[in-house]
């Protein structure tokens, strides 16, 4: 007994780990992943399609663009392919931390990770590089998930809403040094060489995922997962067993048992393998975690404010840099609104969470940041647009990003504490799913749509009003 609560102390806490060197671990992770955004964006590795003058004069294509000889649809599904895996893995990984380690999950997507970005590397042609784009997708899956829930384990209390902004900083800070990586590896050598630079680094966090005693989350003991095994086993017997039964039952009404049904009740005993049964568990268990998320009222309040923020935020971070140009004349509107969102993203993320923190982190504290930053928020990025001075555009415009970042930190503590510890992994999937499905990826076309069907009106407006 003395020996079984040793290891279970050691499994717990292991003796590398502090919970500072976990923070810093996984903001060096996320931070990858938010570096490999920022690369296939970036002009050194993204490139241009080759150019021939009306002289005859050609100009060799540069990056992947230029190598793969792509069109700008397929250009454009290169920087979007990787939701595709996130979107399908993330529930899945979510869903097996219940049945294996959580901390050696995030080994096996930062794995696969890896491979990816090496794949993206080696690629031939569109078909191969779009595959491995999606794969690291799935590779990212699992960290998102599982890292934000290890990350609230092991924070302080008191600086719980902290330790979260920091690790979501990482986010503009790893996009931003994506663009600058990209450019001087792609501009200097090749762009292939980025890709696997990237592998090179993420590997050493891929190897520890699975050497170092894996940490435990709360709410997935290991008790919790050999029972829940144990139930599996039982459910398959009786069901095996109740099969068996009226085969046994019909044989017993002849006072005989033929052939073909001893060769039935055989088959019956092995076709349940516990593989079958454990995919079966799995999706009710799943199923019935999902229903639990849709019915509470608080998770599903933050998620659907969550999409209406990253839907404006998706939508400004396309048009944004379109609108400065023509409002403003600006010939640098694209360093302008990048510089001025990576400085409001990581004081905003990082004075959101201690702002928290300091009025005390519960869920009503969180809402009433949340609805304050985001009402000024919009308020200062209208009056922002509204502006005719360029200085005064950007005064109002850095206010306003400062406060609208700051929600990072609260949303995320609400996803995480809403809900039981046992459903923070699919809670947190859930979440990355629904901001990109109904959020970011459809506001930029549906903005663009708007756009347009405005242009038209006003054109028929003009020529039946105001003819020429």
């Amino acid at each position: 007994m003395a020996r079984s609560q040793t290891e279970d102390a050691d499994n717990s806490n292991p003796s590398w780990f502090t919970p500072k060197r976990l923070l810093v671990m996984f903001c060096l992770i996320n931070m990858l992943n938010y570096v490999d955004r920022g690369v296939i964006a970036s002009n050194g590795v993204n490139g241009s399609l080759g150019t021939c003058t009306e002289t005859g004069v050609c100009t060799a294509g540069t990056g992947i663009q230029g190598d793969f000889n792509l069109n700008y649809f397929q250009d454009g599904i290169l920087s979007s392919a990787f939701m595709v895996g996130l979107l399908v893995a993330s529930p899945i990984f979510a869903s097996f931390a219940k049945s294996y380690n959580p901390f050696r999950l995030i080994g096996v997507g930062l794995s696969v990770w890896t491979f990816a970005t090496a794949g993206c590397g080696a690629s031939f042609d569109f078909w191969s590089i779009s595959i491995f784009r999606m794969l690291v997708g799935v590779g990212e899956a699992s960290f998102i998930s599982l890292a934000a829930p290890f990350i609230d384990d092991n924070a302080p209390v008191a600086q719980k809403t902290a330790w979260l902004s920091v690790f979501y900083m990482c986010i503009p800070t790893g996009i931003a040094l994506g663009y600058v990586y990209g450019g001087v590896v792609g501009g200097n050598f090749n762009w292939r060489y980025a890709f696997f630079g990237e592998a090179i680094l993420m590997l050493p966090f891929a190897v520890l995922g699975f050497v170092m005693k894996p940490l435990q989350l709360k709410g997935f003991a290991f008790a919790e997962q050999k029972k829940a095994s144990t139930s599996v086993e039982i459910i398959g017997s009786e069901i095996e067993g109740t099969e068996v039964a009226d085969i046994e039952v019909a044989s017993s009404e002849r006072g005989y048992l033929d052939g073909d049904e001893l060769d039935r009740c055989t088959s019956k005993k092995s076709s349940l393998s516990k593989g079958s049964l454990e995919i079966l568990n799995q999706l009710s268990k799943f199923w019935k975690d999902i229903k639990v998320l849709l019915f509470d009222k608080v998770y599903l309040t933050n998620v659907l404010g969550y999409i209406a923020y990253n839907f404006v935020i998706g939508a400004y971070s396309y048009w944004g840099p379109k609108a400065g140009y023509e409002i403003y004349h600006m010939s640098n509107a694209d360093l302008l609104f990048g510089g001025v969102t990576i400085v409001c993203g990581i004081f905003g993320t990082l004075a959101g969470g201690y702002i928290l923190d300091y009025i005390g982190s519960t869920i009503s504290n969180a809402f009433k940041l949340l609805s304050g930053a985001t009402f000024l928020g919009a308020i200062f990025c209208f009056s922002a647009f509204c502006s005719k001075n360029l200085y005064g555009f950007i005064f109002l415009f850095s206010i306003g990003e400062l406060l609208v970042f700051a929600t990072q930190g609260p949303v995320n503590y609400v996803c995480l504490h809403s809900v039981k510890p046992s459903m923070r992994p699919l809670s947190m999937a859930m979440s990355t799913v629904s901001i990109h499905i109904f959020g970011d990826v459809p506001s930029s076309p549906l903005v663009g749509i708007v756009q347009v069907s405005i242009a038209i009106s006003m054109a028929s407006f003009y020529s039946l009003f105001m003819p020429s």
